[in-house]
């Protein structure tokens, strides 16, 4: 049977936990983690991004994360807490399953980027 991208959701958000910004605030200071934003350019380009952040668009993810991808991002080890965000959090659910289906055990979801701005959280401008 077909799944709908409101069941893919509800697995996402069961497998990958929502964290605040301040949790976040908390692992980015312990070190070890990567920040992910998965939206597209032109929106971080718009907004501006979580300071720190890599940005790789949701349709690269696969291949940024897998490390016998041609396109591995060194950042992607699989160690690391991984932080994922989007504009409202569906994007960094979906985006944080599919790293944890690729081996990735730390990775969480802090929603929106709204949410993290709106937190005090440090940005920088989009590239």
């Amino acid at each position: 049977m077909a799944l709908t991208v409101k069941q893919m959701l509800e697995a996402a958000n069961a497998a990958v936990p929502k964290i605040s910004p301040r949790e976040a605030q908390d692992l980015i200071a312990k070190g070890n983690t990567l920040v992910v934003d998965v939206r597209d350019a032109p929106e971080v380009e718009k907004s501006g991004k979580v300071k720190g952040a890599v940005h790789v668009s949701r349709g690269m993810l696969e291949f940024r994360a897998d490390p016998e991808s041609p396109y591995h991002d060194k950042n992607f080890v699989k160690d690391k807490n991984v932080i994922l965000y989007c504009a409202s959090g569906g994007r960094a659910a979906l985006a944080g399953k599919l790293l944890k289906d690729m081996g990735y055990d730390h990775v969480y979801n802090i929603g929106g980027f709204k949410d993290w701005a709106d937190s005090g959280g440090a940005v920088e401008p989009g590239a």
